[in-house]
């Protein structure tokens, strides 16, 4: 099998405008009503809304590749680094603080030029303990001829099941790795001579093509890209998340993907796909925005009720997440991981402010709303 990288003209990627152009006309127009409507809102919601799709990509481009993150903790990890209450106190696992430092600093940094040093240093945040799962990997490194034949696979990479897995391509050789990520990264920072989208979904695929390290290469191609749309936005704000559609088509993901390493030059298909998944995020995003305004709004009513604890504030933000409707004191103890005693003092609390309707069951199978704010 011959994969692109072995093409003789490598990297010298083309595509069909004629076939992309009618779609990235209509990819732009929603992500310009998009951004419209998020800078009419005004800083706060636009603050809000970016928390809420930074953490989303946090947990969806690591679920891509099989690992799973709390997304309270991911929300509380970057809600302290942008100034705002975390909804759990103290930090975060290593793992979701290193992938929260990798996006934000694609995300808010996108101005900064684009170095190995900063690729090694994303990758070494992914991995802080030096291992994937119970795998111990190389980290804040390429990878070495020692791991070659390089063979990608989807989800978690484990060597002794790629056999049994479909492997989707197969990466240049490890010798090649230094002077394929310097062209890349001098291709990266050449000014801009293709629509921005255009180019997001060329470094995602050139990059992911490398696969310079020995794990994490999804997430950072994906942080890539990001950083791309970040650059042609002109904002660190984020408002749609790209990895949360990606992980909601991950077989097509991996489809086109394959698809393209074992094609030609001519990467069509490919920026098809892409284009469609960033109009669907794009799109998807509108509905999660009004989401996002109405939580803040009737936070913005609660805090002028009473002043939450950060237990309290996980238990709301959960029943304004529609995870759940209502609750007892047991159900409000273990979501807010305290004792009952703690969750009915809590809760005595809130309904004195008038935050919370009880039920009219009495004694412990009575339950608690939230009262309506309008």
């Amino acid at each position: 099998m011959r994969y692109i990288h072995q093409l003789p003209k490598w990297p010298d990627f083309h595509w069909d405008n004629a076939r992309l152009l009618p779609l990235l006309a209509q990819a732009r127009h929603q992500q310009g009503v998009l951004l419209g409507g998020m800078q009419a809102l005004g800083f706060r919601f636009q603050q809000q809304s970016s928390l809420e799709n930074l953490a989303t990509e946090v947990v969806k481009s690591s679920a891509v590749e099989g690992t799973v993150f709390d997304p309270a903790s991911v929300r509380s990890s970057i809600a302290r680094r942008m100034g705002l209450p975390p909804e759990k106190p103290g930090a975060s696992g290593r793992d979701i603080e290193g992938a929260v430092e990798m996006i934000l600093d694609a995300t808010q940094h996108h101005d900064r030029p684009l170095t190995e040093d900063r690729l090694l240093g994303w990758q070494a945040a992914l991995f802080p303990a030096g291992r994937s799962g119970v795998r111990r990997i190389a980290v804040g490194q390429w990878r070495t001829p020692e791991m070659d034949p390089m063979q990608v696979v989807s989800g978690p990479i484990s060597r002794e099941l790629v056999r049994r897995k479909h492997i989707h391509f197969e990466a240049p050789a490890a010798t090649r790795i230094p002077d394929e990520v310097a062209a890349f990264l001098k291709w990266f920072e050449r000014p801009a001579e293709t629509d921005p989208v255009l180019r997001a979904g060329v470094a995602h695929l050139w990059f992911v093509t490398i696969h310079p390290f020995e794990d994490g290469n999804g997430r950072i191609s994906r942080a890539v890209a990001d950083m791309a749309l970040a650059r042609a936005e002109g904002s660190s704000h984020r408002f749609y998340s790209m990895s949360a559609q990606v992980e909601q088509e991950k077989q097509d993901y991996y489809r086109a993907l394959e698809t393209a390493q074992k094609g030609n030059l001519d990467i069509t298909g490919w920026l098809e796909w892409f284009i469609g998944c960033f109009e669907r995020a794009v799109s998807g995003a509108a509905g999660s925005l009004n989401r996002i305004v109405a939580k803040a709004a009737r936070w913005e009513r609660l805090n002028a009720m009473f002043e939450p604890n950060e237990r309290q504030r996980k238990v709301i933000n959960a029943l304004l997440d529609g995870a759940e409707k209502e609750f007892s004191t047991s159900k409000y103890a273990k979501l807010a991981g305290t004792s009952l005693d703690t969750a009915l003092r809590d809760i005595t609390q809130m309904a004195r402010a008038g935050v919370l309707m009880p039920s009219e069951s009495g004694g412990r199978s009575r339950k608690y709303a939230l009262v309506s704010t309008q």
